[in-house]
């Protein structure tokens, strides 16, 4: 797939196929990513790929978590900080929007989307998950930025193999539940998870395309005159 193509297309997947994704299509989709650059080369990433019974149990796990929290998997975390009167909490609504209208879910049903975040946090039902970590040992802001280059690269070199994915914090918010049956080790930090698996083009939140802000709105031009 052409470069630019895979970057105009690419979305987050919020519905899956079942079928299993070959253990070497994600290690070939690593590999390639692992060319992503990094400050002084310093590669900080490190890779869980999760499929089967040890990402059921996570989805479990996750699932009870989510619940005994009262149905909100932000309980108890901090905060981004945005106010929601913020142009970033209003894009985030926006989507949600866009999200509840083509499930049908109506927005001030708290029920529903209680079950729909309960969706997320099994990553909406793909076969396989890859959690991105760095190891404790690092500053804890410097690696982001080479870890967002890695993540972004996994996502369109996915593209290729007709795969979809969906880049999820959310997967990750109770780490102790992922890190122990995903084998990571407590000297590791785990940052990211995505979702991957063949796009179930059926399920009708797949047709979001998000808008973007125009370009000359966020842009500073000079010394072009």
């Amino acid at each position: 797939m052409d470069i630019i193509e895979a970057v105009k297309t690419r979305r987050s997947i919020r519905g899956f196929k079942k079928d299993p994704v070959p253990k070497e299509v994600l290690r070939e989709i690593l590999e390639i990513s692992c060319r992503a650059p990094s400050g002084s080369n310093s590669q900080p990433w490190e890779f869980a790929v999760v499929v089967g019974e040890a990402l059921q149990t996570i989805k479990a796990g996750n699932v009870e978590m989510y619940r005994s929290v009262g149905g909100d998997p932000y309980a108890g975390r901090t905060s981004s900080g945005n106010s929601p009167e913020s142009v970033y909490s209003k894009r985030s609504t926006e989507v949600m929007a866009l999200v509840s209208d083509l499930i049908g879910m109506k927005r001030d049903d708290v029920e529903a989307r209680k079950k729909w975040r309960e969706k997320g946090v099994q990553y909406f039902g793909a076969p396989a998950a890859i959690f991105i970590c760095v190891d404790r040992a690092l500053p804890e802001v410097i690696p982001l930025i080479d870890i967002g280059i890695m993540i972004q690269t996994i996502c369109l070199v996915a593209l290729n193999y007709g795969l979809g994915t969906c880049i999820q914090g959310q997967g990750v918010m109770y780490p102790k539940i992922v890190a122990e049956h995903a084998g990571i080790p407590r000297s590791k930090r785990i940052i990211m998870s995505i979702a991957i698996g063949y796009p179930d083009w059926d399920f009708p939140a797949n047709a979001i395309v998000t808008p973007r802000e125009p370009l000359d709105s966020i842009t500073t031009w000079k010394g072009f005159e």
